[in-house]
């Protein structure tokens, strides 16, 4: 696999950093505030995690929510099984779309940023089979239901999303023949070029964690901050 963040056995260390992150993200509120930290020991290369600069980013085939005509995109980036990516889902993503979404200021795009362990890219390719086959409204069912099916001790069992667990989740959300024809991509690894799309917007922005918020490629470090940013931008378009 390419991108060997995520590949190795993560140390014992790693995993209680996972459970200290959680409950210190759950308190602060903010989830974007304490973002699962990468174990890259790259240097920084730009400087867009400063919001001193944006980046040209391609937005097509990637999955969003909200009009196409909304003026202004926010990408999360995030790794499936990442607590904090999870607590953002269930508790910050429902105001974003209510106050920015909805109101068509803006569009929500999700990233993949696979770095904890193997099946971070398992899954991430997996759900991006489902929306290459299935389209936007199938990848949000099966996104939802994926995090929404974290296990809490999951730091206790490595290699959870495997095939057959991705399979049986979409199972839940679409027919046997949409299954199929998602499985059937999946393992001719035709969502590969897709994930790895992602990764390299990951190098080019600089994120070193997850989840992480951009405004037309700036960084959002608070939801004051992000609501400030989209509506700045909403008015210069």
């Amino acid at each position: 696999m390419s991108n060997q963040k995520k590949g190795s056995n993560p140390s014992s260390a790693k995993f209680i950093f996972w459970v200290v992150s959680f409950v210190a993200v759950m308190t602060i509120g903010f989830i974007f505030l304490a973002p699962h930290k990468s174990q890259s020991t790259t240097s920084p290369k730009v400087e867009s995690n400063t919001g001193k600069s944006s980046a040209k980013i391609d937005y097509t085939h990637e999955p969003f929510m909200g009009k196409s005509s909304a003026p202004v995109s926010i990408i999360e980036f995030g790794d499936y099984k990442c607590p904090a990516c999870k607590n953002l889902n269930e508790k910050v993503i429902p105001t974003i779309k209510q106050e920015l979404v909805a109101t068509g200021k803006a569009k929500l795009y999700f990233m993949n940023y696979s770095f904890i362990y193997t099946d971070s890219e398992r899954s991430a390719k997996f759900a991006e089979s489902v929306y290459a086959v299935l389209g936007n409204k199938a990848f949000w069912k099966f996104h939802d239901l994926l995090y929404q099916k974290q296990p809490d001790s999951q730091y206790e069992k490595m290699d959870i999303y495997t095939e057959k667990f991705l399979t049986d989740t979409l199972k839940k959300v679409v027919s046997e023949a949409d299954v199929k024809k998602v499985v059937e991509y999946f393992d001719a690894n035709k969502a590969d070029a897709a994930w790895q799309k992602d990764m390299d917007l990951v190098k080019q922005l600089n994120v070193n964690g997850t989840p992480t918020i951009f405004v037309n490629g700036k960084l959002a470090k608070t939801m004051d901050d992000l609501k400030n940013m989209v509506d700045k931008a909403a008015k210069e378009k």
